[in-house]
C-alpha cells in the first residue's frame, strides 16, 4: 500500500486538529447536555413538592389525599437508581444515559394525565427509574472526561443541575401553578423528549475511559481521535487487561477492595438524601404552617435551592484541593448548625439567610457526595459505585417524604422537626469521616 493511502496515526492527526480545541468543544457538550439532564432531574424532584399542597386540600384533582398518602406518593419516585449505574458498567454511559431522558420524559407526560392517586403513585414509581439511571450514570461519564484536578468541580456543576432544577421548578409553580394548574407543571417535565434528547444523540459520544475498561481499544482510539480525549494512560492494553482481572459493577463493588467504605458511602448518601427530600416536600406546606402565604411558603423553597447551587460549586473547589471528605463533612455540620437556626424567632430576612445555608448544606452537600464517589471508586465499578450512592441513598429519598408526613401527621411541633432534621445532618458529618482513605492499587488499573 502506497504511504499515502495509509490511515493517519494519532499523533498526525492530533498535529492538524489541536486536541485542546476537540477536547475542550467535547467537554463543553458533554457537560452542558448531562447538566440540563439533571435540571429536569431537579425539577422532578420539587414539582411534586409544589403541588402537595393542592392535593392536600383539593380531592377533585386525584381524590383523597392526606399527610400520610401524600408521603407516600412523594417517595415513589425515589426508587430506580440502584440497578441503573450497573448496566451502565455493562452497557455503556451513552446507552443507558439516552435510555433514561426518554423514559422519565414519557413518564412526567403520562402523569399530568393521571386522575387517581393510585395511577399517579404507579407512574411516579415509573418515572423514578428514569430519573434514577440518569443521576447514577451521569457522575460516572463526568468523571471519565472532566480534567485531571478539576473533577469535583466539573461534577460540582453538572451536578448543581440537581438544585437548579429545584429553583426552576420551584420559580415555574410561583408564576405559572395558577394559569396552567398542577397539570400543566408536569408537561413542563416531558420537554426533554423533544429538546435535550435529540441532542444527546448527536452530540453525547461514549467514554473513552469505559471502552477501555471493556477491552475495547479500537473504539476507544476512534473516540479519541475524533474528540480530542486522550486515552486513559499510556499503557490501555495493560490497563484493559488488569480491568478485566477484576468484576464490573456491583461484583467489584462488594468485592473485599471496596465493600467497607461502600456501606459507609451508601449511608452516607441515604442521610443526605433523606435531609434533602425531606426539605423539598414538606418545606412549603412546614411554612404554610407557620404563617406564610402560599406564594411566600414556596419562596423559601426557591431560596433553599439557589443557596445548594452556590455552596456545591464553592465547596467542590475547596474539595479540588483538599480532598472532598473533609469539605462534605462540614457541610453536613453547617448544615445541621443552620437546621437548627430556623428554630428561632428571626426577623424574614434571617430566617432566608438560614434557609439558603440550609441548601448549602443539604442539597449542596449531596452534590459534593456525587463528586467524592464518582472519583472515589475505579472506572470498571465507577458506574456501580455511584449507582449504588443515589439508589442506596434514595432509600433515604425514600424516607424523607414519609418521615415529613409521619412528623407532620402526628401533629409534631415545627421545632421539633427541625430538630429531628438537624440531627441527621451532625449524623451525616460522622459518617462522613468514617469514610476510608481511597483504594489505589500498585498496579495500574482504571
Amino acid at each position: 500500500m502506497h504511504p499515502s493511502s495509509a490511515p493517519p496515526s494519532i499523533a498526525a492527526v492530533r498535529r492538524h486538529n489541536p486536541p485542546d480545541t476537540r477536547h475542550l468543544r467535547t467537554v463543553a457538550w458533554i457537560v452542558t447536555l448531562a447538566a440540563v439532564g439533571l435540571v429536569f432531574d431537579g425539577y422532578d424532584l420539587v414539582v411534586y413538592g409544589t403541588v402537595v399542597s393542592t392535593f392536600l386540600r383539593d380531592p377533585s384533582h386525584i381524590g383523597l389525599v392526606t399527610p400520610s398518602i401524600a408521603g407516600a406518593l412523594g417517595s415513589y419516585a425515589l426508587v430506580g437508581a440502584l440497578l441503573a449505574g450497573s448496566v451502565g458498567d455493562t452497557l455503556g454511559r451513552r446507552k443507558v444515559m439516552l435510555f433514561a431522558y426518554a423514559w422519565f420524559s414519557i413518564g412526567m407526560g403520562l402523569t399530568a394525565l393521571t386522575t387517581s392517586a393510585t395511577l399517579f403513585g404507579l407512574l411516579r414509581f415509573t418515572t423514578g427509574l428514569g430519573v434514577g439511571a440518569l443521576v447514577a450514570t451521569t457522575g460516572a461519564l463526568i468523571a471519565e472526561y472532566a480534567p485531571k484536578g478539576k473533577k469535583n468541580l466539573f461534577i460540582a456543576i453538572v451536578y448543581s443541575g440537581i438544585p437548579l432544577g429545584s429553583l426552576l421548578a420551584a420559580g415555574l409553580a410561583m408564576v405559572l401553578l395558577p394559569v396552567i394548574g398542577w397539570r400543566g407543571m408536569f408537561w413542563l417535565g416531558a420537554l426533554p423528549l423533544v429538546t435535550l434528547l435529540p441532542l444527546a444523540y448527536c452530540k453525547m459520544p461514549e467514554s473513552v475511559a469505559w471502552l477501555v475498561s471493556r477491552g475495547r481499544l479500537e473504539e476507544a482510539r476512534a473516540i479519541s481521535l475524533r474528540t480530542g480525549v486522550e486515552m486513559p494512560a499510556d499503557e490501555p492494553v495493560v490497563l484493559a487487561q488488569a480491568a478485566a482481572t477484576e468484576k464490573p459493577g456491583f461484583s467489584g463493588l462488594f468485592g473485599s477492595s471496596y465493600l467497607f467504605p461502600t456501606l459507609v458511602l451508601g449511608c452516607m448518601s441515604a442521610t443526605g438524601l433523606l435531609l434533602v427530600y425531606s426539605l423539598n416536600t414538606w418545606l412549603p406546606e412546614l411554612m404554610l404552617r407557620a404563617g406564610f402565604n402560599a406564594k411566600g411558603s414556596l419562596s423559601f423553597l426557591l431560596v433553599l435551592n439557589g443557596g445548594a447551587v452556590i455552596g456545591a460549586l464553592l465547596g467542590s473547589r475547596v474539595a479540588d484541593r483538599f480532598g472532598p471528605k473533609r469539605v462534605v463533612a462540614a457541610s453536613f455540620a453547617i448544615g445541621a448548625v443552620a437546621i437548627a437556626v430556623l428554630t428561632l424567632d428571626l426577623p424574614l430576612a434571617v430566617q432566608l439567610a438560614a434557609v439558603a445555608v440550609v441548601g448549602m448544606g443539604t442539597s449542596g452537600t449531596q452534590t459534593l457526595i456525587y463528586g467524592f464517589v464518582a472519583n472515589y471508586y475505579r472506572t470498571h465499578v465507577r458506574g456501580a459505585g455511584v449507582a449504588w450512592c443515589a439508589g442506596f441513598g434514595r432509600l433515604g429519598g425514600v424516607g424523607g417524604p414519609l418521615l415529613g408526613g409521619f412528623l407532620i401527621g402526628g401533629g409534631f411541633a415545627l421545632n421539633a422537626i427541625f430538630y429531628v432534621l438537624a440531627a441527621l445532618a451532625l449524623f451525616g458529618a460522622v459518617l462522613t469521616l468514617v469514610v476510608p482513605k481511597a483504594h489505589t492499587p500498585s498496579t495500574p488499573t482504571l
